[in-house]
């Protein structure tokens, strides 16, 4: 395995921890209203996202970039995840996560550090610009992986927020995050597509339950802790509505951290598989967790606030 594209020097985490805005993992659901910008810069910020894009992002909560990558380059990154998922030392490393029925490969985190192929699609402005549009700062990658979904059987992901993870788990202070997920394959309305709520970013869920000891152990094959009511979600639905996202290989979807989203299981015979990039502003380090006994370890929410340069 290669380490790849970003900086070994780790950053103390602040011993501090700043006044909890959107409190999560009590006794009860909290429904706190959003208390950060959605867009950290002024739309017209200079950078690849153009003014309307941005306007879209911060009323959506995410935006849909059609060909954000070449199908040279989708050919480049599709043989890379392959390799990865086929590496038996890789499949061995706490990084990769299996299906718990198959026991085929669901995910690889890190993947910056592991392949020189993914850092470089890190630092790519096309990727990297658009991050820093959206935050306003520079950025560092909090978290990254290859998130493999192939058919006849593979798990989706209930509905969440990735911020509420992040907050409890990680310390993330503000909603000052935004992801990336790159189709590797074509994603289609059959295959467990993205699933978001357009405007649901406005509002944090405060999920009830305490968070157990090592969660993320269990959580990154099946959420439980930081898993929203039926009644929320479906009060959520009802105002929000559900937009699922198809698009071909080397489309994007880029989204804010508190959206609320999910994916269904994929039954039918073709993959659903992309590249997942996590950009935090530097301004935005974690802290201590919330809401969770201790951090989730570095491969899953960096500690490194080194900028992508």
């Amino acid at each position: 395995m290669t380490t790849a594209g970003t900086s070994t020097t780790t950053a103390t985490t602040a011993t501090a921890v700043p006044t909890d805005l959107y409190p999560t993992r009590g006794a009860a659901e909290v429904l706190t209203p959003r208390q950060d910008p959605v867009l950290w810069s002024a739309p017209g910020a200079p950078g690849p996202a153009t003014t309307d894009e941005l306007l879209a992002y911060e009323r959506d909560g995410f935006l849909g970039v059609e060909n954000m990558i070449s199908d040279d380059e989708v050919a480049l990154y599709r043989a890379e995840l392959d390799r990865m998922v086929a590496d038996p030392v890789l499949r061995a490393d706490e990084r990769a996560i299996v299906e718990p029925a198959s026991r085929k490969v669901r995910s690889i985190f890190e993947v910056h550090r592991l392949s020189q192929v993914f850092a470089a699609l890190v630092r790519d402005e096309r990727v990297v610009g658009r991050a820093r549009q959206i935050l306003g700062s520079d950025v560092y990658v909090h978290q990254s992986r290859i998130n493999v979904k192939p058919g006849f059987g593979a798990s989706g992901f209930y509905w969440h927020s990735d911020f509420e993870t992040w907050h409890a788990e990680d310390g993330l202070p503000r909603m000052r995050a935004v992801s990336v997920s790159i189709a590797l394959t074509e994603n289609r309305d059959t295959n467990g597509g993205l699933m978001i709520m357009p405007g649901s970013h406005r509002t944090f869920l405060g999920c009830a339950g305490a968070t157990p000891d090592d969660n993320y152990k269990s959580s990154l094959r099946m959420q439980e802790a930081g898993t929203p009511s039926d009644a929320a979600l479906t009060r959520l639905a009802d105002d929000h509505g559900i937009r699922l996202f198809t698009g071909r290989a080397g489309s994007a979807t880029w989204f804010d951290c508190n959206c609320m989203h999910g994916s269904g299981d994929n039954i039918t015979p073709y993959a659903r598989s992309n590249v997942f990039i996590v950009f935090n502003s530097v301004e935005n380090a974690a802290v201590r967790p919330y809401a969770a006994p201790a951090p989730r370890p570095e491969f899953i929410g960096a500690r490194d606030f080194t900028p992508v340069r």
